[in-house]
């Protein structure tokens, strides 16, 4: 059983979501688009510490996406090998994360817990970008923030909430995101998803009360919202 000992969910108010969705692909498909999130990520980084580069979304995925799309290994995903001399043919890839499908438990999950309190999406995705998963996936948010990459984006969310930290729950499937959510005063819910962290990160993740780094671990977004449900009732 999910111990809620270190969150009290009568306390939040809001949670805030990493904004994240299902990989439908082959071997293949998987392999290259963990390559194209590990060069996201370099970024990212390298942005986050003062590095010279682009905040936004978009720019930052075109300007990944042509060093894997180079290797012969993945000529079948962009069909690069034979228009090497015209426009990209693996252009429409930068399309993809607006198109994918979510988690079977996501809908089925925000919904209730949209019940008990806010919902927002929290991500350096551009505004489009989120607006376009939100329509194409069905996703009930409340609102969504879009924020350039920087220090302040947990306490500008707080702000414009109008809340406290401690009564915002950061809900992601990153380790990292967590890491920085908890250093702004947010509680941290893990939800472990495949091709996100790695293996060896979603197996190590810990609540507190296990010796951890987060406040809470579920399985999915309907286990979170069983247990705000029924501390909400009790």
């Amino acid at each position: 059983m999910t111990s809620t000992e270190h969150l009290d969910f009568h306390e939040i108010d809001s949670c805030l979501f990493d904004v994240f969705a299902k990989d439908c692909f082959s071997k293949d498909a998987v392999d290259f688009a963990e390559e194209w999130r590990a060069g996201y990520y370099a970024h990212v980084k390298n942005v986050s510490q003062g590095g010279e580069g682009t905040t936004n979304a978009d720019i930052m995925h075109r300007q990944v996406i042509p060093p894997p799309c180079t290797r012969p290994m993945f000529d079948h995903i962009t069909d690069t090998g034979r228009y090497a001399h015209h426009r990209p043919r693996w252009s429409h890839l930068e399309d993809v994360w607006g198109e994918s499908d979510p988690y079977e438990d996501t809908i089925p999950g925000l919904t209730e817990l949209k019940r008990y309190v806010n919902i927002l999406a929290l991500s350096n995705g551009n505004f489009r970008l989120l607006l376009d998963l939100a329509k194409n996936q069905g996703v009930p948010w409340d609102g969504i923030f879009s924020s350039e990459l920087n220090k302040k984006v947990y306490k500008s969310a707080a702000y414009h909430l109008s809340l406290p930290p401690h009564k915002i729950a950061m809900v992601a499937a990153h380790r990292f995101d967590l890491i920085a959510a908890a250093s702004a005063g947010f509680k941290t819910i893990y939800v472990p998803r495949p091709a996100e962290d790695s293996r060896e990160i979603r197996e190590s993740m810990r609540s507190k009360k296990d010796g951890g780094e987060v406040d809470l671990v579920v399985k999915d977004f309907e286990e979170l919202a069983r247990l705000v449900r029924e501390a909400r009732e009790s």
